[in-house]
């Protein structure tokens, strides 16, 4: 029998209690929603909505370790509509990206093939050496816009040379800085890999993007994969997860990996019912999304500001200084509005909840900044030589001069 008395116990408890409302919560959450609807950083800030909340809320109650109802039909309708025999609900798009190669890949030597500009390669912080032991072969499109059979072909490595590390998949990611491949080359590269037993796999973080511009259905996009990778977070504005499809084998596995790798959640029904209802209302939004980077691309376009990588979906990437401007000035002057926009560097991302208004107010602050300069005495001919190289990153930070 616990020695314990009511008055220690009681502070103990206060200790332990935690708060973390503050006095001015409901109001700071409107504001937050009004400086995402002007921040062009990412899709990833975007947040529920009363409405998804209140379907959200509904969802079943279940521990998703041992099965969760509405997680289970969320994995189940995603794995359906892709063609698919199962799905896996995991918390992040790395996470499912580094469980499908570790599912797929048994025993070293072997390497992964992707496009250079990749996520899998270059933002998942060396993910498939650390877990999978696996090379990483980038490779640079020859036609600057997306992998084609011809630039992956020469760079296969196969044979018994004791010397090398076998290609065992190829990673495709669809839409990649919001560029759609086309759908030939996709089933192209798939048909040759799938005659010398490489495995394909989608980083599909984006896909709906695809499905919603193009018109083909999720199945026609992941028919040419073994395995898939489906964000919901991101484009469709659900507050956290990705949904993993493969055959019934391939995720029971990868269901084992997601556990090892710490993955494995509670009550996920919450998650699964605001994903589902972004499966349904958000989806219908992205073309609305898709002509509000249009609008911009032609605005900035209409300003004389470069495009290095148009808007085909969700996002573009400008240049500033075709107008002497550089991106560390249109980030502190954009911040300085009497109503901020929020940015980083040269890439400009629309999401769902994107204000029409944030994209006129952040193309009138260019044609400022482009009028100020030209006052100063800038001209176009001053603009330093563009230099030639053979990888053009589209992503440039911006970076104040010190």
């Amino acid at each position: 029998m616990s020695s314990l008395t009511d008055v220690r116990f009681a502070e103990i408890a206060q200790e332990i209690a935690c708060d973390v409302h503050s006095e001015t919560q409901d109001d700071d959450n409107i504001l937050k929603v009004q400086e995402i609807s002007r921040t062009f950083v990412s899709d990833t800030i975007t947040v529920p909505t009363k409405e998804m909340n209140a379907y959200a809320l509904r969802a079943s109650l279940g521990d998703d370790v041992y099965f969760e109802p509405s997680t289970a039909f969320l994995e189940t309708h995603v794995a359906k509509i892709t063609g698919k025999e199962a799905g896996l609900f995991l918390p992040t798009g790395t996470m499912s990206n580094q469980v499908a190669i570790r599912t797929h890949l048994q025993q070293p030597p072997y390497s992964v093939i992707t496009d250079a500009r990749a996520h899998i390669y270059r933002m998942e912080a060396g993910g498939a050496a650390f877990h999978s032991g696996a090379n990483s072969i980038p490779i640079i499109p020859a036609n600057e816009h997306h992998l084609t059979w011809e630039d992956i072909e020469p760079r296969i490595v196969s044979g018994t040379d004791v010397h090398v590390a076998p290609t065992r998949i190829i990673a495709l990611e669809n839409t990649l800085n919001g560029t759609i491949i086309p759908q030939d080359d996709v089933i192209e590269i798939s048909k040759n890999a799938r005659s010398r037993g490489i495995i394909m796999h989608l980083d599909g973080a984006r896909i709906w993007h695809v499905a919603a511009e193009t018109g083909l259905s999720m199945k026609e996009l992941c028919d040419p994969f073994e395995s898939a990778s489906l964000c919901l977070s991101k484009g469709l504005g659900a507050p956290i997860g990705t949904i993993l499809v493969g055959s019934t084998p391939f995720i029971t596995k990868a269901r084992w990996f997601r556990k090892l790798f710490g993955g494995g959640m509670r009550q996920t029904g919450y998650l699964a019912g605001c994903a589902a209802y972004a499966l349904t209302y958000n989806f219908r939004m992205l073309p609305h999304v898709h002509a509000l980077a249009k609008r911009m691309q032609q605005g900035l376009e209409k300003l004389g500001v470069g495009i290095l990588s148009p808007a085909e979906t969700c996002m573009l990437f400008y240049d500033p200084s075709p107008i002497g401007v550089e991106y560390w000035e249109v980030v502190e002057r954009a911040a300085q509005l009497p109503d901020p926009i929020k940015l980083n560097g040269s890439r400009l991302l629309m999401h769902v909840q994107t204000s029409p208004q944030a994209i006129e107010d952040f193309l009138e602050l260019l044609r400022t900044l482009k009028e100020e300069k030209a006052a100063a005495g800038w001209r176009p001919e001053n603009a330093p030589p563009k230099k030639k190289t053979l990888f053009r990153d589209v992503y440039v930070k911006a970076v104040r001069p010190t």
